[in-house]
Parts: structure tokens; sequence; C-alpha cells
């Protein structure tokens, strides 16, 4: 039912193109509103991308839990599209790692339906403005296996940055053998034929480790705050937050011990 009820709003806007353009326009105003409003709260946070359609349990599940988790215990909060697979992964694991969990949703035909994960959600009827809100707000992101949307948003940033269109920021590929083919093709073609430059590929890091993923970030953001003002103030945010999850962590952990004390 669902379904129909958005390819009937699809069918809507596209029949009333012809005269209500400008209309429009007040539609796409409200997305950008909306979002800046809730979104410019958050703080110093990171973007992870990944496919809907990864089972709990797998090993990219697993992955991407973990990876958010690590970036939310530095004190980041955490911004995926919200939906299932390895976006549910990632909010999942921002919320275990104590950071905030924010989710982008996207109204789709099928396999878009948020995760319980999230403690901001959000939802977009254009993927235009949900992909502004995602380079925003983001100091930072993470690719984890995934589709063509996660290759959109992959080579889009890549694009912006390589055109000085938005600041150069980290981006850790994570999936080494999913991403080889990929990799092989644009050193082999890509750069074979001149169409990227060699520093290009110096754009993105790729691992497989939740840790050392995490660990890049942080370091290329801290060294990053040194030449760039407009982030050190992000950065001792996240320094703070984290300083203050680990401590709720540690009183935590008391409480466990002493409720176990005879």
């Amino acid at each position: 039912m669902r379904q129909v009820h958005l390819n009937n709003l699809s069918r809507q806007e596209l029949h009333a193109r012809d005269h209500a353009d400008p209309w429009l326009v007040f539609k796409i105003m409200g997305e950008f509103v909306e979002g800046f409003e809730a979104l410019r709260q958050i703080g110093p946070a990171i973007s992870i991308f990944g496919s809907a359609r990864t089972p709990s349990g797998h090993p990219w599940y697993v992955m991407a839990e973990r990876t958010a988790e690590q970036v939310a215990r530095r004190g980041y909060a955490v911004i995926t599209g919200g939906g299932p697979g390895l976006m549910e992964a990632v909010n999942k694991g921002a919320r275990q790692g104590g950071g905030l969990s924010v989710g982008l949703n996207i109204e789709l035909p099928m396999e878009q339906e948020g995760n319980r994960f999230q403690d901001v959600e959000l939802h977009f009827r254009y993927f235009f403005v949900r992909k502004v809100m995602f380079a925003r707000y983001a100091l930072g992101y993470v690719i984890l296996p995934g589709g063509f949307g996660t290759l959109d948003e992959f080579f889009e940033a890549l694009t912006l940055i390589q055109t000085r269109k938005m600041e150069n920021f980290p981006m850790v590929l994570m999936g080494e053998a999913y991403w080889s083919g990929m990799l092989e093709w644009i050193r082999d073609s890509m750069l074979r034929h001149g169409t990227i430059a060699p520093g290009d590929l110096d754009l993105f890091t790729v691992t497989d480790d939740p840790v050392e993923a995490a660990g890049l970030i942080q370091r290329a953001l801290e060294e990053g705050s040194q030449i760039r003002p407009e982030w050190r103030q992000s950065v001792h945010r996240a320094r703070k937050r984290a300083a203050q999850i680990h401590a709720a962590a540690r009183i935590a952990r008391r409480r466990r011990r002493g409720r176990k004390q005879p």
C-alpha cells in the first residue's frame, strides 16, 4: 500500500511539472530548513554509508557495528541513511559506543524502513537535500560495502573535494576485498588514461580494521585542525564528548561490579 502511495505521489509531481515547478521550491526549501534546524546542534559527526541489504550476523554487519562504536567512543556523532542492513549496524554501534546516532531516512517504494537505533530521525523526500545533510554536518566519511547509493555518495564526495567545492576531509573505504576490483580499475584505467591525477588516489584510505578506521579519521582531523581553525573547535568538542562517554562507561562498570558483590 505504501509503495502505491509513493508511486502516486511521484506521478502527481511529474504530471504537474509544466505549471507547478515553482511551487516545488517551497517543498525543497522546507526539507532544507528542517534538516538544518535538526542537525546544527549534533556536534562533530562522521557520515557512514553502506548497503541496506546486508543481514545481521554478516561479517560486514559486524564490521560496521564495531566501526561506528569506535567512532562514537572518540566523541563523534554518527550519521547514516537510517535504514536496515549496514545502516542499522552503524546506528546500533554508535549507541553502544555512547555516541549520538542519527538517521537521514529517504522515502522509497522498497527497501527503506527506518531502524530502531536512531536517536535523531529525519525523513526526506528528495535525495539531493539528504545528500547535502550528509556532507554539511560531517567531518569525515566511512564507506562500507554497498550498492549504487553508496557509490554515489563516495564519488560525489571525491568530486567535490577534487574540484575544491568542499573541504578535503578524511574518507575511509572499508572492505578491501569488496572494493579491490573497483580500485584496480581506477588505477589501471582512469589513472593510466589520465582522467584522474595520481594525487586523487590519496583522497581516501582502505582498511578492514574498525579501530584503524576510527583512528585514521581522528588523526586526520586533529592534524588538520592545526591549519584549519574551523576544525579546531569540532575536535575540541569531540575530545570533551569522548571524555564524558568514557567517564559514564567507567561509572556503569563500577555499578555492575557493585551489584555482583554479595
